[in-house]
């Protein structure tokens, strides 16, 4: 099976199926990432926060993958917005996952407690220089992309945010088709509540599919990059494997349908997070 290609607005390519290590513990990490990539992902999320990005860089350096054959993403962590550390910190990510960055994003844009403007000029330098190839946001809302196409130069190549069944984005994802910004989705299957869902499992059961490959296939459809993580093999390889079927464009309407509003993470508005 064969993952599509997105073509992002710089013209750099992304897997539209991906595997995340959030919230894998750093000594189980090299070993998630290792079984993902021996399964056929070419595409790895991880994050300053995470804590674990050196243990993705171990996994890919031992993988015997070259490299330029996988794309990788992290975050800018929220203590590091001030712009001199959003430059170090930028290249420390990047030293960590092979020399670079494919995707580089920052990882919210607390509005409540800095200015990501000057951050965003910040992850500008890191592209100009190399060192992310590419560069983006997780969790803006549209006024926050609508200051940075204001007041900077490069319009973010991804938004990473919160889409699911239960919360589907949209209008968010109207913006960034709009200009150009694709959309990755995290937490696609809210953290597993949208699994016994009465239209989803119904749904699986006509298509033989597991209620999770289900919900995943549906983001694929919409055009959404997606990047579900487990550390278990067999449900890594279940994720995996949803390029073998299609939802009808009434099973595509009646999750999109489920739309209820709900978060399962943060307000992007609100979230204040730093760490100490």
């Amino acid at each position: 099976m064969t993952v599509p290609n997105i073509t992002l607005n710089d013209g750099k390519t992304i897997p539209q199926l991906g595997f995340g290590v959030f919230q894998i513990e750093p000594e189980n990490t090299k070993e998630a990432t290792l079984t993902a990539l021996e399964v056929g992902y070419r595409h790895i999320d991880t994050a300053e926060m995470y804590g674990n990005e050196k243990e993705v860089g171990e996994a890919i350096a031992e993988s015997g993958i070259d490299r330029s054959e996988i794309f990788v993403t992290s975050k800018l962590n929220n203590g590091f917005h001030d712009p001199a550390l959003a430059a170090e910190n930028g290249k420390k990510s990047a030293d960590l996952l092979g020399g670079y960055t494919d995707l580089f994003l920052i990882h919210w844009p607390l509005p409540t407690v800095s200015d990501f403007v000057p951050t965003w000029k910040a992850m500008e330098e890191l592209y100009h220089a190399g060192t992310a190839r590419s560069i983006g946001v997780s969790n803006f809302q549209a006024h926050h992309l609508n200051r940075l196409a204001a007041e900077t130069t490069i319009t973010p190549a991804v938004n990473q945010i919160e889409v699911h069944p239960y919360l589907v984005q949209e209008e968010l994802r109207a913006y960034g088709r709009e200009h150009g910004i694709a959309t990755e989705a995290w937490s696609p299957i809210a953290q597993g509540l949208v699994l016994d869902d009465e239209t989803i499992t119904r749904i699986a059961d006509a298509t033989g599919k597991t209620p999770a490959q289900v919900v995943l296939r549906w983001h694929i459809q919409r055009g959404d990059i997606v990047f579900p993580k487990s550390v278990t093999r067999s449900r890594v390889e279940e994720n995996f494997a949803i390029l073998d079927f299609e939802l009808s464009d009434d099973d595509m309407t009646a999750i999109t349908s489920l739309d209820k509003g709900h978060r399962t993470g943060p307000d992007p508005d609100t979230f204040d997070y730093v760490p100490a």
